[in-house]
């Protein structure tokens, strides 16, 4: 097995290896996202975050292997790139790898857990949530510090960001971090970013609106480029799951 610590946490090793031998047997099941499961440990007082990684199909079991950085790997360097520019994500740990000669096996990311009050979701589900208007203003702010730190985090969807609240000042973290690319960014593809984030035409408004004053774009503009991104999105979105909803017809 590989595996490789930020620094601040050499001197756990032990124990985190430990945690990841015993994975399957130990731990309490904090989430599942496909095949892939989310665990906590308690650690000097303190909880990790440990996200296993499934053993991928024999062609990225080559490419991990061979050609390309791993979910766990990507996962633990994009955290701590985020970290240096002072973008929030959970505190990086470790990430584990286990291969064979040949083949990429299954991996692991720990980090520390962070408490959340809600995430973004909550906020597509209720639209009275108390302070919704000012929580949405900052988060799209949020998406605007990370474009301006040629961040585009693809995984810009509504689960992966994490909020806390503290008498109006929003702090927020990424989380799932293991699809990111690092450029310019235009403004095309600033504002597609959004389109995965919401259905709701109001939550869109008022985050064009705040996207705008922070570009220095028409309003009209940048509402109109968001929206169209957003239909776009969920109509291809639409597409695939009438498309699977055929192949299971056709597979029974």
């Amino acid at each position: 097995m590989y595996k490789r610590f930020s620094k601040e946490f050499f001197q756990q090793e032990e124990a985190i290896s430990g945690f990841i031998e015993n994975f399957d047997k130990k731990g309490k099941v904090f989430g599942k996202i496909g095949r892939n499961t989310i665990k906590l440990f308690p650690l000097n007082g303190s909880t990790i975050n440990i996200k296993s990684f499934k053993i991928p199909n024999i062609i990225n079991q080559i490419a991990y292997r061979f050609f390309r950085k791993s979910k766990a790997q990507r996962s633990f360097e994009y955290a701590l790139h985020l970290k240096k520019i002072n973008i929030g994500t959970p505190e990086p740990i470790a990430y584990f790898e286990n291969s064979t000669a040949f083949l990429f096996k299954d991996s692991y990311y720990v980090s520390e857990h962070l408490a959340a009050d809600l995430t973004y979701r909550e906020l597509t589900r209720d639209l009275n949530y108390p302070n919704h208007e000012q929580i949405l203003r900052a988060f799209t702010r949020f998406t605007f510090q990370l474009h301006e730190n040629r961040v585009l985090f693809l995984d810009h969807s509504p689960g992966n960001t994490l909020i806390q609240l503290n008498n109006g000042n929003y702090k927020f973290y990424l989380v799932d971090l293991n699809r990111m690319e690092f450029k310019h960014l235009s403004l095309e593809e600033r504002i597609k970013n959004f389109a995965r984030l919401t259905v709701h035409k109001s939550m869109i408004e008022t985050m064009s609106d705040e996207y705008a004053k922070c570009i220095n774009e028409d309003a009209d503009k940048i509402f109109e480029m968001m929206w169209m991104e957003t239909q776009q999105f969920q109509e291809k979105f639409r597409r695939k799951r009438r498309m699977k909803k055929k192949l299971k017809f056709w597979k029974a």
